[in-house]
């Protein structure tokens, strides 16, 4: 494997370790509004899941287009988020097919049960949105 083969490899990990480092952020603001509306405001834990994904997914995007990607395929930020968004609509069924899985079926806690789907959501989430919104097309 040649040098400038090996670039788009590199750049793909780098980007990878960076939103790791991105998710993890979103999702203790994720997380914490999660616990807030089910523990202080005594919200059912699945519209509750709903509000504080897209507030992470919102976090999520700042940082991205900040610190993780570099190219980036829509001009537009507003239709950017969106498309954003959208995809992490993927990761919202996910999420909300996990926390319930691991709490009704599985029996876990609620703080169990969402870091489990977290992990459930981060592969689709990177993938969607490096493939479709923030890398050239060939």
């Amino acid at each position: 494997m040649s040098y400038t083969s090996r670039l788009p490899v590199r750049g793909a990990l780098r980007e990878l370790g960076a939103y790791a480092l991105v998710s993890g952020i979103a999702l203790v603001v994720d997380t914490s509004l999660l616990m807030i509306l089910v523990n202080a405001a005594a919200w059912h834990y699945l519209p509750a899941s709903a509000l504080a994904f897209i507030v992470g997914t919102g976090v999520a995007y700042l940082l991205s287009v900040r610190f993780v990607f570099r190219f980036r395929r829509v001009n537009r930020r507003e239709l950017e988020f969106a498309y954003f968004l959208v995809f992490g609509a993927a990761g919202l069924l996910v999420n909300a097919a996990a926390l319930s899985v691991a709490i009704t079926l599985v029996g876990l806690g609620l703080l169990t049960a969402k870091l489990v789907a977290a992990g459930c959501t981060f592969v689709t989430n990177f993938t969607l949105r490096r493939q479709l919104l923030f890398t050239p097309s060939n």
